[in-house]
């Protein structure tokens, strides 16, 4: 068991970049990538796959996702 529930906000030390599908909204995946870049990179990322058609779920269209810091 733990008690850390990754969401907006919460520091990422370790991982600096993110590859991972569209999550289904409402889901604690969609909140690991929100947490990552940010809610509004996030639901303008989700806005752009919906926009083209991008594919959902497991099976779908992925993006790579860096966090902005610039880490040698």
């Amino acid at each position: 068991m733990t008690n850390i529930f990754i969401k907006p906000g919460t520091p990422f030390k370790a991982v600096d970049m993110l590859l991972t599908n569209f999550h289904l909204p409402e889901s604690t995946l969609l909140m690991l990538v929100s947490a990552f870049m940010g809610k509004e990179n996030a639901l303008a990322a989700y806005d752009e796959a919906v926009r083209n058609e991008y594919r959902f779920f497991s099976f779908g269209d992925c993006m790579l996702i860096g966090n902005g810091l610039n880490v040698p």
